[in-house]
């Protein structure tokens, strides 16, 4: 006989995994370090409306997957349609999704946030509506995030913001977690796309100057991070489509630009070289860490790009061949330019896990383990077998245990289930090592390094926490 269905040991099938994760993993706090939750509504405590409202709405997850099974877009992003309509037909998705985690996610957030243990179908549909409705009147976006343990999350921000939220956020003694911006310089960097003009009008007048020359886009640049350090940003994150590494006159390239004249790919990268490597000797001033995502191919349906606008799910992953090449180039020309930051790598192509894994090893310094990382299995890799992968990887080419663990890169207030996903899936990884006689069966030794990977490694990484917390003894 099998396995209950999601029981208290999913995804657990061992007395070590077992352990690990209860005593210890399912212990600890989270820190949120990177998503896309909107601090205005932690700030206003959102409360939401019903269950396609804080499931379905922005989940381009759920969107993909329900264009898959055939589902019309009406049912999906349309304003024609009811919210139970749209319930109805992810209610209608979900049994075909074994093997995916989204069957997963979904039901770790049932049982978690709305003690429902059934699994979603179309006969079940109808009552989990009517319950989940109901347990929601008593959730808001504050409850959700102490309710789930979050000690910190950071927010993903432009440079031109005003931060206004995350002061009053920090005001507001009654609330624990803190929420800290991240800055997030894409808009400034992306010289060969629409707008970039007009956005760089934004970005000095939040700095109070004009932009006419690099020198001005560098000074504006470092007076908006001091802002934003001034207000507890403990890491910078950029959105690559891929890794660049190229020199030239940036100055000239801005000005030909800022004339409206077209630039060649290799100008538009010098130029972003510059500018990546001026703003990572910024943040090794400040301590603040640099995030790099890279290896997605954006917006290739254009029907749906001019119906639906970006960030709808059509995006894709990038196999660029030279990735591992320009990414060791440009870590190289920051290091010898000012000193690399701490830095946590990235990439959309599960197939860059062992690249990556052995450039961070070029890098690393005294000043912190794990000084540059290899980041979660991201976006279409946090998978459970994306994840395995990802985790395998880093401690084939690494040392697993100075890993900073797991983050939601999420827009959803339910998405802190994806932190117990992952520590299930360590713990899992780790117990069947132990089991198979790979590593010694030192529970005390191990429990540390399972807590240290699921929070205590983040909190000093970022430098959010000088408490170090401890599960089971």
């Amino acid at each position: 006989m099998g396995k209950p269905f999601m029981d208290k040991d999913f995804l657990l099938s061992s007395d070590t995994a077992r352990q690990l994760y209860h005593d210890h993993a399912a212990q600890m706090p989270i820190i949120d370090y990177h998503c896309h939750i909107d601090p205005r509504e932690i700030y206003e405590d959102k409360v939401f409306n019903d269950l396609t409202e804080i499931w379905l709405g922005g989940d381009h997850y759920k969107w993909r997957a329900m264009r898959s099974n055939g589902v019309a877009e009406a049912y999906i992003t349309g304003a024609s349609t009811t919210p139970y309509e749209k319930f109805e037909r992810w209610a209608a998705t979900m049994p075909k999704m074994i093997g995916n985690p989204l069957y997963h996610w979904t039901h770790l957030e049932l049982q978690r946030y709305f003690g429902i243990h059934e699994p979603l179908t179309p006969d079940t549909c109808r009552a989990i509506w009517d319950k989940g409705n109901e347990q929601l009147k008593g959730m808001s976006a504050r409850s959700i995030i102490a309710r789930s343990g979050v000690k910190a999350i950071c927010t993903t921000d432009d440079p031109a913001d005003d931060l206004r939220w995350h002061k009053l956020i920090a005001q507001d003694a009654s609330f624990a977690c803190r929420v800290l911006p991240a800055f997030r310089p894409d808009k400034a960097l992306n010289i060969d796309k629409p707008g970039f003009k007009e956005y760089l009008a934004r970005l000095g007048e939040a700095a109070g100057l004009s932009i006419d020359s690099l020198s001005g886009l560098k000074e504006a640049l470092r007076l908006r991070l001091d802002y934003f350090v001034s207000l507890g940003c403990p890491a910078s994150d950029h959105g690559l489509d891929y890794m660049m590494f190229e020199q030239g006159d940036a100055d000239a390239i801005l000005r030909k630009a800022l004339r409206g004249e077209a630039l060649s790919r290799a100008e538009a990268d010098a130029f972003k070289t510059e500018v990546m490597t001026y703003l990572a000797g910024l943040y090794r001033e400040r301590g603040v860490v640099m995030q790099l995502h890279y290896g997605a191919v954006r917006n290739n349906n254009p029907g749906a790009m001019a119906a639906l606008g970006p960030d709808t799910g059509f995006d894709a992953i990038w196999g660029a061949p030279d990735s591992g090449a320009k990414l060791g180039a440009l870590l190289g020309h920051m290091e010898q330019a000012g000193g690399l930051p701490k830095t946590i790598i990235y990439s959309l192509n599960p197939g860059d896990n062992a690249q990556i894994g052995s450039i961070i090893g070029c890098f690393q310094r005294p000043e912190h383990p794990g000084w540059v990382q290899h980041g979660s299995a991201w976006w279409f890799n946090d998978t459970k077998t994306g994840m395995i992968e990802q985790i395998t990887s880093l401690a084939n080419f690494s040392v697993l245990g100075n890993f900073i663990g797991m983050l939601t890169d999420s827009r959803s207030f339910l998405s802190y289930t994806r932190h117990e996903y992952f520590r299930r899936i360590l713990c899992e990884l780790i117990g069947t090592w132990v089991d198979n006689g790979e590593y010694p069966r030192d529970m005390a030794l191990l429990g540390r390094m399972v807590e240290d990977i699921s929070y205590n490694n983040t909190a000093a990484y970022f430098g959010l926490s000088q408490e170090v917390i401890h599960g089971a003894s």
